[in-house]
């Protein structure tokens, strides 16, 4: 299941017989390659003990609301924001019923109240309380929130009694799961993403560059080849791994990207048509370079106080793919320190953009290396009064607000293209592979 490698899925547990199935569900979930934490209420603690989560998990049991150590920080917002999932698991009927009410009276319920990412549910009761109209309806209710039920399934129950209500077997929750993680919103389309900073030599030893970490690209690009696109990642010089299934091209320079970007975009056009690309341009581009790069180290003189260095202009990577006669659905990113939504709504005309994305890097808690993000998106809209669209994703961390961005793309192609396309061939994004199979 490659889908959940590196996710992090908070899993909650809840008072009830199948209480002790969570044991088995935390090792296949850590097998398929995520991160669990676990939150318990205090009536899953009478039938599995923190510490044998605590051992299977890796990490501790969160069971206490007002835990003095963990609240000096904020811990149940700082955990809520670390997942990407949230499993309750098993879900009693008393569980979803607070859920559905929006009740915060545990640390498991106020979770789930501040988290931002995916959020499921198992259900596991007995046959009639299942089948009770309240539970029903309060499973509804979640529903329409966009929250995933898992089963139940059906048969003998620890009561004696037969039918459903039976929590799902550890081996279907995690490729469930893993299921969350692949929305189908860019099957059949190519994206062309660029991500991390440029380097401009000044010699064989120094260069201009800045402070981009390449994280938010990263995650856009694993958000992307989840929804079912085939991604080129173009990726300056940052040290990070490779999304997986995610074909990468390293750069250093603004020409340099350019020169990749251009033949990356040419390939997808050719391979499935301009209305099905996109090109996604997060990278944190150089505006100059130097006009002369030195063939050797430039020495320091006794008497040299200032160093003159004269700069031309790079070229504008996103306004050159959004000028192209066979363009794809282009998608750029604003990174400023004041006046960041005008800064942004005016590069969105004046380059040609489908979307543009911006965020404000002078504060500290998002940004360049941060692991979080905000973000205001814009888009043309005739049918507003403003002819623009306006969307403010929230303080999350780059994979939830990656995740976000790609809802907001894919609701600007054409709903032709956007889903019910074949696959181009060997679309890697399309390949079942072994490690997926339960």
């Amino acid at each position: 299941m490659a889908r959940l490698t590196h996710k992090h899925i908070l899993l909650g547990v809840t008072g009830g017989i199948a209480a002790y199935k969570s044991a088995e569900l935390i090792r296949r979930l850590r097998d398929a390659g995520a991160e669990v934490q676990v939150v318990m209420t205090e009536a899953a603690q009478s039938f599995i003990t923190p510490l044998t989560l605590q051992a299977l998990s890796g990490n501790p049991v969160h069971v206490d609301l007002l835990d003095p150590t963990a609240e000096a920080a904020m811990g149940h917002i700082e955990l809520a924001r670390w997942a990407d999932l949230f499993l309750v698991a098993p879900a009693s009927a008393d569980a979803i019923a607070r859920l559905a009410q929006g009740i915060a009276n545990d640390l498991l319920t106020t979770c789930w109240l501040a988290a931002a990412g995916k959020k499921a549910v198992a259900p596991a009761m007995n046959q009639q309380m299942w089948a009770d109209p309240a539970t029903q309806a309060n499973l509804d209710t979640l529903r329409q929130r966009g929250v995933a039920v898992f089963g139940p399934g059906a048969g003998v129950q620890a009561c004696g009694d037969v039918g459903a209500g039976r929590l799902l077997e550890a081996v279907e929750l995690a490729g469930l799961c893993a299921d969350q993680f692949q929305s189908g919103q860019l099957t059949g389309v190519e994206v062309v993403l660029t991500a991390g900073p440029t380097r401009e030599a000044l010699d064989p030893v120094r260069y201009l560059s800045n402070h981009s970490s390449g994280k938010m690209g990263f995650a856009l690009a694993e958000a992307c080849r989840e929804a079912g696109a085939r991604v080129t990642l173009i990726a300056g010089p940052v040290h990070l791994p490779t999304p997986e299934r995610v074909q990468r091209v390293d750069i250093t320079s603004a020409c340099d990207l350019l020169a990749a970007s251009e033949t990356a975009v040419t390939q997808a056009v050719a391979r499935v048509g301009s209305a099905r690309t996109v090109f996604i341009a997060t990278a944190a581009v150089a505006d100059y370079r130097p006009a002369r790069v030195a063939g050797q180290k430039i020495k320091k003189g006794d008497k040299d106080d200032t160093l003159e260095l004269t700069l031309i202009r790079n070229p504008d990577i996103v306004a050159s793919i959004a000028a192209r006669a066979d363009r794809p659905l282009v998608m750029g990113f604003a990174a400023e320190t004041h006046a960041v939504e005008d800064y942004a709504r005016d590069k969105l005309a004046r380059k040609r953009l489908d979307l543009i994305a911006c965020n404000d890097v002078s504060r500290s808690d998002i940004g360049f290396q941060s692991d979080d993000n905000a973000m205001v998106v814009f888009w043309p809209d005739a049918a507003l009064p403003a002819g623009v669209g306006r969307a403010e994703l929230a303080k999350a961390s780059k994979t939830q607000i990656a995740r976000q961005l790609v809802s907001l793309l894919a609701a600007r192609l054409p709903a032709s293209e956007s889903a019910g396309h074949a696959p181009a061939p060997g679309d890697p994004s399309q390949t079942r592979h072994a490690d997926e199979q339960l």
